[in-house]
């Protein structure tokens, strides 16, 4: 039979090992949406991880005080899981509601702010040459590595110089519409992985 303490303090066990496994989830998926943005860190992501880091110690707390059936242990969980549920809820809906003016801007700023290295990654990642080479007063934007090793861009030159250093010797698509098109899905996919999981914490 099941009663008193013992029906509570196995629930709380499960609920903590769920708990756990949810963080863990959350941390992979948030930290792949991150690395797959390439050019720029997203900070609303990283709020998200925190999270799920924060999720993942006070589990561990959880599971000492169900087990020692600490009073005081379980108290301060409980009041820190409810702190923790209205910030991950907070950075989720904040995922969720990124337009895409906001996302344009994240993306340019993270390409300026980007080094060659990184942008040279970028372009290799998703075959692409430059931010915006459709814009030419972008000129911070404009400025890129060269392309001429992305068979896409310009199969019939070997010079720098001449590959993809105006828009209309480009023969590949810009970075910006990849970059914020994978950022997009990171800010859904993290956005609504972390409102769900929300709700669990309740």
């Amino acid at each position: 039979m099941c009663g008193g303490f013992t029906c509570s303090k196995n629930s709380l066990l499960a609920l903590n090992i769920l708990y756990i496994i949810v963080a863990f989830i959350m941390i992979g998926v948030a930290a792949a949406a991150n690395m797959s943005s390439i050019v720029t860190s997203l900070s609303l992501v990283s709020g998200i991880i925190a999270c799920a880091v924060f999720l993942l110690f006070i589990s561990i707390v959880g599971l000492i005080g169900a087990s020692k059936h600490h009073q005081v242990m379980l108290f301060f969980y409980m009041i820190v899981l409810f702190i923790i549920f209205i910030i991950q809820f907070s950075v989720a809906c904040a995922c969720l509601a990124i337009n895409e003016d906001q996302e344009r801007l994240v993306a340019a700023n993270g390409w300026k702010e980007s080094g060659d290295s990184i942008r040279t990654d970028a372009q290799n990642w998703f075959r692409c040459c430059g931010y915006n080479n459709l814009e030419p007063n972008m000129t911070q934007e404009v400025d890129h590595p060269s392309c001429v090793g992305i068979p896409t861009c310009c199969p019939n030159t070997t010079d720098d110089s001449m590959c993809c250093r105006a828009p209309n010797e480009c023969k590949c698509q810009s970075c910006d519409v990849p970059i914020k098109q994978v950022m997009l899905r990171g800010f859904q996919l993290v956005g609504g992985i972390g409102l769900f999981f929300s709700f669990t914490e309740v």
